[in-house]
């Protein structure tokens, strides 16, 4: 069949695109699914590139629509963006334009976000590991929020920036977490209190408590234990006089990749239902921090197969090596915790297993090799593949020139 037979015969299937840059260079198509992050604005962009290497597109209109997605879910909740996820000045100038508030990790971030219009007010300095010298810059460019997790850092915010407002973050289970966190944030809950008194007692504002499910975590009931024990420590302050008034419900919300997610609405549900269980008509402020479910669906990252062998006559997977892998922006297949869908000109046809690597000479930048990732058996050398849920915590991961590879190229449309 011919090409433009092909891209006939797809255009008649439901529920599927046609990504013209791959029919420009393969002999069969690409059809994508409208339930991926592909989108027409990214089609066309990518139809019309010229140059050469892998890159990351990211679409706007997304980001819009995610936010309002969860403005609607929590109308009661302030949305702060987590910086670290893409901080691309057009990303934070469409966020501060929406009313977006934002969670930053260093004096960059927080310059980055002031520079794209947003007040000082609408900044959380969320990071719990902070110098002194950058809590009083923050101090002094206007943000009075800051995240704590012992008395020590208490101490320093005191100094650095008297009267400020604190949170607490307490440790919680990442259980379901596709990307679980360590113990190198939060204390215990049962710690909270007092890091919380101290702070009060210092002359700080101890404004209330924070934590973080996992990121890309995919049960909702997850929020529930924490809010448990935030409930508690509200209550056991209250009785030191210590009236707390928010809780920071941190992110977690999760970007679609290979596996199916709850949608937004049904996080906000379930979130509010444990606010209640837990709180009863006492509901304190709350704030989110989403960054990939803001952003992670946004985009798009096109790559080319450099190479495929196989390492023995007899071995039964293939080796598949890309132009872009951990040292580039895919950071976050590491122990193949997140595992992108990946689409190519010949989808649809049969698929082998195949172990998918990147393309510096460091034996660790290799992506999927525990589960091999299944991938047409006619893909080629020089096939682009579209490697999709790539708009958070991919450019930034990328790094600056390592065995000489240039930096992941991101554009912003």
């Amino acid at each position: 069949m011919s090409i433009s037979g092909r891209v006939s015969k797809a255009r008649a299937l439901k529920g599927v695109a046609i990504h013209p840059k791959l029919v420009r260079s393969g002999a069969k198509i690409c059809a994508v699914r409208r339930d991926a992050a592909m989108t027409d604005r990214i089609l066309e962009f990518l139809r019309d590139r010229r140059e050469d290497g892998p890159c990351l597109v990211l679409d706007l209109d997304v980001v819009r629509d995610n936010y309002a997605a969860f403005a609607k879910a929590l109308p009661d909740t302030r949305v702060f963006y987590a910086v670290k996820a893409n901080p691309d000045p057009r990303v934070l100038d469409l966020l501060a334009r929406l009313g977006s508030c934002f969670d930053t990790a260093s004096v960059a971030e927080i310059e980055l976000v002031l520079a794209a219009g947003a007040s000082a007010y609408r900044i959380s300095y969320g990071n719990t590991i902070k110098k002194e010298r950058d809590i009083k810059r923050a101090y002094e460019l206007g943000v009075r929020l800051f995240a704590v997790d012992c008395e020590a850092e208490v101490e320093k915010i005191a100094r650095a920036a008297p009267g400020a407002k604190v949170f607490c973050r307490m440790l919680c289970d990442g259980a379901g977490a596709e990307w679980p966190l360590s113990r190198k944030f939060g204390c215990a809950p049962e710690m909270a209190p007092r890091v919380l008194e101290h702070a009060h007692r210092l002359g700080l504002v101890a404004a209330g408590l924070s934590f973080h499910v996992g990121s890309q975590q995919r049960n909702p009931r997850m929020w529930d234990g924490a809010l448990k024990a935030a409930a508690s420590i509200f209550r056991d302050l209250a009785e030191r006089g210590i009236n707390l008034q928010m809780v920071n419900l941190g992110g977690g919300f999760p970007a679609k990749y290979l596996k199916d997610v709850p949608a937004v609405k049904t996080y906000g549900q379930t979130i509010f239902q444990s606010l209640r269980r837990h709180f009863g008509n006492r509901i304190p402020e709350t704030i989110i921090e989403p960054g990939r479910g803001m952003v992670g669906n946004a985009g798009v990252i096109e790559a080319e197969v450099v190479l495929i062998s196989r390492k023995s006559d007899d071995d039964k997977v293939k080796w598949v090596y890309l132009d872009i892998g951990k040292f580039n922006g895919l950071a976050e297949t590491m122990d193949e915790m997140i595992r992108y869908p990946i689409r190519t000109a010949f989808d649809g046809e049969a698929t082998e297993p195949c172990v998918l690597a990147g393309p510096s000479c460091d034996s660790v930048d290799v992506l999927y090799e525990k589960e091999p990732y299944f991938l047409p058996i006619g893909l080629e050398i020089g096939s682009k593949v579209l490697i999709e849920g790539t708009g958070a915590y991919t450019a930034t991961y990328s790094s600056v020139g390592f065995n000489g590879f240039p930096p992941l190229k991101s554009y912003v449309i």
